[in-house]
């Protein structure tokens, strides 16, 4: 079974690409829900995370408020950088688990993570292959403006990431999401089918 990455930028494309492959028969673990799923009340991280930033990154029903994370870690790159040594090995665990319960049940083709930070976090030397969603830097911004994000939190979280000029070096399969969602499917075809020959 291959084991592919799919990430890129934030407001790039990747969780469209993911549901695209999701459509078309793939197995995707979506990362970064699994980060969320790890934060939940009861868990080691959980624990870990009020500890280092404070029961004022929690909400009234005690569970993390990820906008309230979001703000401490964006403005801060030590306190990102801390906050992802406490959930990207455990991320990581889960990745292996999952990949290998695929293999185990028989999956032969391609298996696909989806994450943001998976070369940020070195992940994608585990990895057989990565594909790279990718738009123009204002179609982000104009994107993340969509999504109710103020143009200095958008630009926070931007900088908070790798360029996607840098991402995209790490690239053995580049998926272009500046065009229309037909354009993009084109591609996303495409490269099943180079997976599946």
């Amino acid at each position: 079974m291959k084991r592919l990455g799919i990430t890129g930028g934030i407001a790039s494309g990747k969780s469209v690409v993911a549901g695209m492959l999701r459509g078309m028969g793939f197995h995707v673990l979506d990362a970064d829900g699994l980060g969320h799923t790890l934060m939940e009340p009861g868990t080691p991280a959980y624990e870990e995370i009020v500890q280092e930033f404070g029961a004022g990154v929690t909400g009234a029903d005690g569970r993390i408020d990820r906008g309230k994370l979001a703000a401490v870690v964006f403005r801060d790159r030590e306190k990102l950088q801390r906050l992802n040594g406490i959930l990207h090995p455990r991320v990581e665990e889960e990745i292996v688990r999952q990949f290998g319960e695929w293999e185990k049940g028989g999956v032969r083709d391609a298996a696909f993570v989806e994450a943001a930070l998976l070369v940020e976090a070195g992940y994608q030397r585990n990895l057989h292959g990565l594909v790279v969603a990718w738009c123009r830097p204002e179609q982000q911004m104009e994107r993340l403006r969509a999504r109710g994000l103020s143009e200095e939190d958008a630009r926070q979280r931007i900088a908070a990431q790798m360029p996607a000029e840098d991402k995209l070096q790490y690239a053995t399969e580049k998926i272009d999401c500046s065009g229309s969602l037909v354009e993009t499917r084109r591609e996303v075809e495409a490269l099943a089918e180079r997976l599946r020959s």
